[in-house]
């Protein structure tokens, strides 16, 4: 069998590894940042009940543009928003590639503050945009100084925020998102994928969409909603973002049983969120428990704890495997991550990584 180094690819994608982390079937699986919450019963019966009605008209193509789901997804959001301003895809990163496909491109350019979410440059490596890596300021926030500077600098098509970030939790205040958009003619993503897990009362950049027609603020209902593997991601920007976007959308790309998942699901958001608080506390309960062994916690607005102070990384993450429980080296020095699990899963963690330290 021939080697992908064999096959005619893309000069520019010859060495590149696809995104993934380790898949391994544990009792505490604590690296993916995914909701461990499962979703309600009653919330459950309801989806079933909304799949049965549409998988009877399966054989017709489902509405092209998903139009009592962009009804919905507004309304949960507010903002004085309309379902002209909603756009949705399968996944918050296929929201981003056609973001990609419509603004950046061969000869174009987009800008990100490392690290950040290790989608973004796969993302501009496949729609052939180039990827720009700026840095950060201590403790891995932003000042809009630093983030304007960089943003005039290089003069990037698209500008990317990731807030709170993946993989450090730091949240990202509103004055650096004005001074990213002021400092640029481009478009610029506000990625708030963990947005519903920031503390009471945080505002969102949805809040600075009137007025800004290239601004767009990316969602997703994987994380909050429990729905990771439901796949649906959406973002809300100017009507014409939206339209923009139908120029590089496949046909019918949300699927009927997609549509009616997600719609059922928003029907019932009270519901689907009240599991956040838990989850926050379990991230606060994870910040304390770190610090109190010796470890260096950062600022979390996200359902995850990057946290420092690890002499060996791999070390650790192979100890606490042992014991069952799966978290994420992502690549930076003395650090790791771990998503906030059930309080039993917390919990797990929590006597593994004091019985770990305790033996070192």
């Amino acid at each position: 069998m021939s080697s992908l180094d064999a096959l005619p690819i893309r000069d520019d994608l010859r060495g590149k590894s696809p995104y993934g982390a380790p898949q391994k079937v544990v009792p505490v699986a604590l690296n993916v940042n995914e909701n461990t919450h499962p979703i309600p019963e009653d919330v459950a019966r309801d989806i079933v009940t909304a799949l049965a009605r549409a998988v009877l008209g399966v054989n017709r193509y489902p509405d092209r543009e998903f139009t009592e789901l962009r009804i919905s997804l507004a309304g949960y959001l507010g903002h004085g928003l309309s379902a002209d301003h909603i756009w949705a895809a399968n996944g918050s990163n296929e929201v981003l590639q056609q973001v990609l496909q419509a603004f950046g491109g061969p000869g174009r350019s987009v800008l990100g503050f490392s690290p950040t979410y290790s989608m973004y440059p796969l993302l501009a490596a496949g729609t052939g945009t180039r990827w720009i890596s700026a840095e950060r300021d201590a403790d891995y926030e932003i000042s809009p100084e630093t983030a304007s500077a960089a943003v005039r600098r290089e003069n990037p098509d698209v500008v990317i925020l990731c807030s709170p970030n993946n993989p450090t939790g730091t949240p990202l205040g509103l004055d650096t998102i004005e001074a990213v958009y002021d400092a640029t003619d481009g478009i610029v993503v506000v990625d708030e994928a963990y947005f519903e897990f920031a503390p009471e009362g945080t505002p969102s950049a949805l809040s600075l969409l009137e007025g800004r027609d290239r601004l767009l603020v990316s969602r997703t209902m994987s994380k909050a909603f429990a729905f990771a593997g439901a796949r649906v991601g959406y973002l809300a920007a100017a009507p014409a973002v939206t339209d923009a976007l139908r120029l590089v959308r496949l046909p019918y790309h949300l699927s009927a049983l997609t549509q009616a998942a997600a719609i059922a699901a928003l029907a019932h958001s009270g519901e689907m969120l009240a599991m956040v608080d838990d989850i926050k506390h379990q991230r606060d309960r994870i910040s304390t428990g770190l610090a109190d062994l010796g470890f260096r916690p950062y600022r979390s607005h996200s359902n995850f704890v990057l946290f420092g102070g690890v002499d060996d990384p791999a070390a650790l993450f192979d100890a606490l495997l042992e014991r069952g429980v799966l978290i994420r080296d992502i690549g930076l020095p003395n650090q790791m991550r771990v998503s906030a699990g059930t309080e039993a899963e917390t919990t797990a963690f929590l006597d593994a990584i004091a019985a770990v330290s305790s033996n070192s």
